[in-house]
């Protein structure tokens, strides 16, 4: 169920924390359940920590965080998880009984740590980002890669569509984004 993969727009070959956080802001996600995540941590989950727009739950693992998400969903409140492909695979079980089976929009978004933006996720020569799609797909789990600045536009729909349609969704972080003041990125190790 790839629903698409990295574009390059024309524009530099650059993603940038203050564009995804605009994204999740416009569409009407309040709370951001996490696990720190060197993926996104210096262009996301830092500036989220100091948004008075966001309330920032902090868990000790990441099946923690659907369970959250689906309650808060319930109260009519929307979550975004923020957590890195290792902790994706580690709650494929809590995904699949809470947002598959349970039908709830749990909206992911997954920092695929150590990946070179330059390939797709299939590509990777990392067998633990290599089969994050595949188990998407195989989930049924609606997935957008988030690699350039021009794929920020696919955040909001998917959201919107994850709500609209109680269904998760996950998207995919695959270049570290860049802070306001210009740290990350991927010149950064990771």
């Amino acid at each position: 169920m790839a629903v698409s993969a990295a574009s390059d727009g024309g524009g530099a070959r650059e993603l940038h924390g203050d564009g995804i956080i605009a994204a999740i802001k416009a569409s009407g996600v309040e709370y951001i359940l996490a696990v720190p995540d060197i993926t996104t941590s210096s262009g996301l989950l830092a500036p989220i920590a100091q948004d008075p727009a966001f309330r920032l739950i902090r868990v000790c693992k990441e099946d923690e965080c659907v369970g959250i998400a689906s309650g808060l969903s319930y109260s009519d409140k929307r979550a975004l998880i923020l957590i890195q492909h290792t902790g994706f695979l580690d709650s494929v079980n809590a995904i699949r009984g809470i947002a598959v089976e349970y039908k709830q929009p749990i909206c992911m978004m997954v920092g695929l740590l150590q990946h070179d933006p330059e390939k797709t996720p299939r590509e990777s020569p990392r067998y633990g980002v290599r089969i994050v799609e595949p188990i998407l797909d195989d989930m049924g789990i609606a997935h957008h890669l988030i690699s350039l600045d021009a794929d920020i536009g696919k955040i909001q729909p998917a959201i919107e569509q994850a709500y609209r349609t109680s269904q998760p969704v996950a998207l995919l972080i695959g270049r570290r984004p860049k802070a306001a003041d210009g740290q990350g990125g991927d010149d950064e190790e990771g």
